[in-house]
Parts: C-alpha cells; structure tokens; sequence
C-alpha cells in the first residue's frame, strides 16, 4: 500500500513544525521511519510545499516525493484536494496505479509501525471504504456545552441525548492514521456505511500543533526509551 505524508512548511500554532528537532531527528522523519518499517507498505511519498522538508523527506527514505502548489498548503486548502493531486501526479510521473492508501500525518509521532499494520489489515478484513485512527474521550460528551457571549451556558444536544449517553464512551479522530479507498476520495468524503475505527490509546494520540504538544510527546516518546 503507497503511505502518502502530508507536510506543509507553514505553520501558525508552531513555526517549522515537521522539522523541528524531536529526540535527535525531525519530526517528520519519525513518521517516514514507521512507514517504511510496516511490511504493509510498499512505498512513502511526502506531500509538501517546502523544500527543506522536501529534502528531508529523501534523507530518510521517502522516494518519489515531489513539490506541491502553494495553493494546496494554505489553511484554506482541503485535504482531499492534496491527496487526489497527489495521486494524479503519482500516476502521471512515476506510473503509480493506486486503488487505496494510507495517510500518516507527521504531527502524530506517538503511533507505531504496528498501529499502522493494525489498521491496514483491519482495512482489508473489512474490505472497508475507510479505516480512521480514533481515541477515546477523556470526559463524557454529554458535559460539553455552548458559551454564549454573556457567559451563559446553552445545551450542545437534547435532554434525551445527554440521557443515553450518560454512560456510553465516545470517540474522536487522533489524526494519526487514515486508510482510504480511492473510490471514496473520489466522492470528496471520508466515511461511507463501510467505514470503521481504529482505536489508539490516548498516550499514542498526541497531535502536536502546539509547543506544548511538542513538548508533551517529547517527554512521552522520551519515557518509551528509557
């Protein structure tokens, strides 16, 4: 299966993120290095717009990565615009022929080869349009509210909801791994009847988008080796 890691330069919430040095490496190369260690895997491309994570991109191993448009890597930009552009350009430049692919965000440095494996393999047991990578809610949902403007609080769902969730765990995506159908990506939707979750504990499910989420996954990828 192709593993397509999308990487922008640009980046608010913390400025040259993906290869901002993590425990020796840049981030991005961690990602790049749980990839190619899947036997799932067959290729790993980089979709980017910058040319130094480009570059570091074919340091560790990516082939084929090339330059995106800018206008694929503003905040405006949609991701299945990016993942389809990638594809056709795959397949015009190097004769790829992609049925179905994975997506391994380099903010996600936690999830493992064997996460990867896991989800892969669930994709083809349940021959399933989409596999995405989710963690458990830390607090039930039903505790979730709208703040007015004048501090006042507003219900998120009915009464009745709030009752039937009261107990029952809810999920959301951690970003780290998506395996897709190209026929679904097609249609510009990630889910479908036939699609389902994988399920990664909290601790593999940071999302760095922040200095302190880099900080965090730091001290937790840090623990891992001592």
């Amino acid at each position: 299966m192709l593993a397509i890691i999308p990487a922008r330069g640009g980046s608010k919430g913390l400025p040259r993120k993906n290869i901002r040095p993590l425990l020796g490496k840049p981030l991005i190369a961690h990602t790049i290095e749980q990839a190619l260690k899947s036997p799932n895997i067959s290729k790993v491309v980089v979709s980017t717009d910058d040319i130094n994570i480009y570059k570091t991109g074919l340091a560790f191993g990516a082939e084929d990565t090339f330059l995106r448009p800018s206008e694929l890597a503003t905040d405006n930009a949609h991701a299945i615009d990016n993942y389809l552009y990638t594809l056709d350009r795959l397949e015009r430049e190097f004769n790829y022929d992609v049925r179905s692919f994975i997506v391994l965000q380099p903010t996600s440095p936690l999830r493992d080869s064997n996460d990867i494996d896991a989800a892969i393999e669930l994709f083809y047991r349940k021959k399933a349009d989409s596999v995405i990578s989710y963690t458990e809610e830390q607090h039930p949902i039903s505790w979730h509210k709208y703040i007015n403007e004048d501090g006042s609080f507003e219900n998120l769902f009915s009464t009745n909801l709030e009752n039937r969730q009261r107990n029952q765990s809810t999920y959301y995506p951690n970003g780290a791994i998506f395996v897709f159908k190209r026929e679904l990506i097609e249609k510009r939707d990630y889910y479908s009847s036939n699609s389902f979750a994988y399920i990664m504990d909290r601790k593999k499910s940071v999302d760095i988008d922040s200095i302190d989420d880099f900080e965090y996954a730091e001290y937790l990828m840090g623990k891992r080796s001592e």
